[in-house]
């Protein structure tokens, strides 16, 4: 009984960093598209923030893991990085998307978040979830993920307007 307690614990832990992102990425993507037609440039760059956005969750995540294991009284350190699921090996790949060469295909971000979705999405439409509990318990994890999302992703936007600010080049006034 114990360790589903705890399985299901860190099963809501993975939902609250990665299953809000699928549906903040598809509303930056309607709003960049809507801008396409006036700010081209705007709305690409809008796009490119959302893989950063998603690795400032992964990290936020990653750091909730190492304390986990260093706060643990149960079992080692080593043994307790060394023993993850595959979904919590699988949350800490999206940190990879710090990478510039991941961070240029916003898609992969999209793709990688989606099996975090398809978790929620288990629970809601799964036979054997019959206790309203499980589903009110995804449903505010989903609306802190999805507050979580937008944060990172609005943390991102202002660094990167303020980085523009900063360092564009002066307008040179040659006569």
């Amino acid at each position: 009984m114990e360790t589903e307690l705890v399985a299901y614990i860190e099963r809501l832990e993975l939902m609250a960093f990665f299953t809000g992102y699928p549906l903040v990425y598809s509303i930056v993507k309607v709003i960049s598209g809507n801008l396409l037609k006036k700010d081209a440039l705007f709305a690409g760059k809008m796009v490119k923030l959302l893989p950063y956005a998603y690795a400032l969750a992964a990290t936020l995540f990653i750091g909730l893991v190492v304390r986990d294991a260093l706060t643990s009284y149960k079992a080692g350190v080593h043994e307790q990085l060394f023993s993850a699921s595959f979904f919590t090996i699988w949350g800490c790949l999206a940190i990879l998307c710090w990478l510039p060469g991941v961070a240029n295909k916003p898609v992969l971000s999209l793709y990688h978040s989606l099996v975090f979705f398809f978790l929620l999405l288990k629970d809601i439409f799964s036979d054997k979830v019959s206790a309203p509990d499980i589903i009110r318990n995804d449903m505010k994890v989903y609306t802190d993920s999805l507050l979580l999302h937008v944060a990172c992703y609005l943390l991102i936007f202002i660094i990167f307007l303020i980085l523009n600010r900063v360092f564009k080049k002066p307008m040179s006034s040659a006569k």
